[in-house]
């Protein structure tokens, strides 16, 4: 591959940095000696690493410590910081990146039109990655194996991950899970995403038939745009501070073992173990929660919408999201300070118990009461807050039939003239409903996820954020 450099002419020549270049794989007409062009494509993908062929970084002793430094991994390798590896359609196999700190983005994408598979990937201790448009399976390897289909992992020992960027991936365990025994579901089903590090980004990937879908320690990251549908553990989980999980979808939980399963979960650990930390600055915004949309669907069970137990839960924001569910718990905070759950969406899935859906702001296991915590402008079939929780604003829902669209189709949008319009407060109210259609579209802010407006007005497209 030839990498072309370009300078500017005048009265002097100044040097600047090397155009980007573009690799090929191609594990069906590659060759081991190719070199990487379009013409000659690079075998395997994991060949490429472990031949040394991308220049990268590492720590320079062992173990890491905050005091290690970086220095020069395969120098003068073909590939470098701003460059694209394309893969081709075929079988990849299991990929394993491991110390490689980039000083600028390296690119992993599925070529135009080809659909690259592989049985996992597990970057390990590196930096400045960006994954693309791959399709991983534990299906495709020759011997199934239960595991996590993307990993991404800070090592004690080799040290942390940051800045990756994992977006427009299918992963799932097997692409059909119909036949599959409660039996199958808690035996073989694969964990989807593992995420450690910092600035981390999983945004527009699609989950299928997976255990956990979207599990996150990472701090300062954002989780955006994924669906997981088919699930036996918990869609998404937040244990790491700063992070925020929006515009996601997790439906269609199968009961296959004894765990308790939420939509979204979180926790805290410090000194004296769970429930003893402190979890900071997460935002939940524009999420969707359904417990399940065929009612006949095989191994069906219960879902816990936002379910947080174990604060304390510190400086949270949740707006905007829509939770469908045969459950008690639609958003639960236990253990709670600084915490503002707005402009919310709770209904039941069913008559049936468990159920009605609450929002919950209440203590903490230990007995702590929440401090400073706001309940506002929520729709929900029932309130249950601490004494001292600011509720106002609210309205319990009664009748669905007659405050949304269509909630047996899951439209909670409202319908004209309903009490909900209007009637919510603008101290601290999200500037875009669920669907990104600016607010106050009346006189005031709408209950709810979703502002009722005219069907001329249309979304923004790109978001301000919330509160």
């Amino acid at each position: 591959m030839v990498r072309t450099a370009w300078v500017c002419l005048g009265l002097c020549l100044i040097p600047l940095p090397a155009q980007a270049a573009e690799f090929y794989v191609d594990p069906v007409n590659g060759s081991a000696t190719g070199d990487g062009s379009a013409g000659r494509p690079w075998r395997s993908i994991q060949e490429v690493f472990d031949a040394g062929l991308v220049e990268s970084q590492q720590w320079d002793k062992y173990p890491y410590t905050p005091q290690s430094k970086l220095v020069v991994k395969n120098a003068g390798a073909p590939v470098r910081a701003g460059d694209t590896i394309r893969l081709r359609s075929g079988y990849h196999g299991d990929l394993l990146i491991d110390r490689c700190y980039n000083p600028g983005p390296v690119t992993l994408a599925a070529e135009e039109g080809h659909t690259p598979r592989l049985s996992s990937v597990h970057i390990q201790s590196g930096a400045h990655w960006i994954i693309r448009g791959l399709t991983v399976s534990a299906e495709f390897s020759p011997t199934y194996r239960r595991h996590t289909l993307i990993h991404l992992e800070s090592h004690s020992w080799r040290g942390p991950v940051q800045d990756i960027v994992v977006e427009r991936c299918a992963l799932w365990s097997v692409a059909d899970a119909s036949a599959w025994t409660a039996q199958d579901w808690d035996r073989l089903s694969c964990n989807g995403f593992q995420v450690d590090g910092t600035r981390m980004t999983i945004r527009d990937n699609r989950l299928l038939n997976v255990n956990f879908g979207i599990s996150v320690g990472a701090t300062d990251s954002l989780v955006s745009g994924n669906l997981v549908e088919n699930f036996a553990g918990d869609g998404l989980r937040g244990l790491g501070n700063y992070t925020t999980f929006e515009y996601n979808t997790v439906k269609n939980r199968y009961h296959v073992n004894a765990n308790h399963p939420d939509g979204f979960q979180s926790w805290s650990t410090g000194p004296g173990g769970v429930g003893s930390g402190e979890v900071v600055g997460v935002v939940l915004r524009g999420n969707t929660i359904i417990n399940y949309v065929d009612p006949n669907q095989p191994h069906r069970g219960t879902l816990q919408g936002i379910g947080c137990f174990d604060g304390t839960f510190v400086d949270w924001v949740i707006e905007n999201n829509v939770i469908i569910t045969d459950h008690w718990h639609g958003i639960t905070l236990l253990g709670a300070r600084n915490c503002l759950v707005i402009n919310n969406t709770v209904v039941d899935r069913n008559d049936a118990s468990p159920g009605p859906p609450w929002i919950r702001v209440a203590n903490h296991k230990k007995g702590m009461a929440p401090v400073n915590c706001v309940v506002r402008n929520n729709l929900a079939t029932a309130f249950s807050n601490a004494a001292g929780v600011r509720a106002e604003n609210n309205l319990r829902i009664q009748d669905p039939a007659g405050l949304f669209v269509d909630p047996a189709r899951f439209d909670l949008h409202l319908l004209p003239g309903v009490a909900a319009i209007d009637a919510g407060s603008g101290v601290n109210a999200p500037k875009l409903d669920r669907d990104r259609i600016p607010r106050p579209q009346g006189r005031g802010i709408d209950l709810g996820a979703y502002e009722w407006h005219a069907p001329e007005v249309q979304p923004v497209q790109d978001n301000p954020g919330g509160t």
